[in-house]
């Protein structure tokens, strides 16, 4: 059996790092959001527990923060449809329709996702099981 060298466990070092970045590479590849239409309807609602935390999602058409927003025709929306609100345990999770018909939160700003489903997901990963903490707007 050869002798363990410098040079050879440097290489071996080198190689499975190189392994990891070419994985790690084509995990995020495959992880990136498929662009929602942005002309569809609102999503439909959900309500499920995910990694033991409750979710929701529904299309909010009433008054105040979520109806008339002040971005334009409402701050959840994209002008056409009333907005639609999340909710983990019951606490609101500020998200907004971009443009292009992906969704974002205040957990992933940086983030965009297809769905509110996938946004409410996230954010619990990303939570870590902490307690989510009102937006409070001005």
């Amino acid at each position: 059996m050869p002798e363990l060298t410098r040079r050879r466990a440097l290489g071996a070092a080198a190689s499975a790092l190189a392994g990891l970045a070419v994985a790690d590479l084509a995990t995020a590849a495959s992880a990136q959001p498929v662009a929602a239409d942005p002309n569809a309807s609102d999503p439909a609602p959900f309500d499920e527990v995910y990694q033991g935390r409750r979710i929701q999602g529904a299309p909010s058409h009433g008054g105040g923060h979520h109806g008339g927003g002040h971005h334009g025709g409402g701050h959840h929306g994209n002008g056409e449809h009333g907005g639609y609100a999340v909710r983990i345990d019951g606490d609101e999770l500020h998200v907004m329709r971009n443009a292009d018909g992906t969704w974002i939160s205040v957990v992933n700003h940086y983030e965009t996702f297809a769905t509110p489903r996938a946004v409410a997901r996230a954010a619990v990963v990303e939570l870590q099981g902490a307690e989510l903490v009102p937006l409070v707007l001005a």
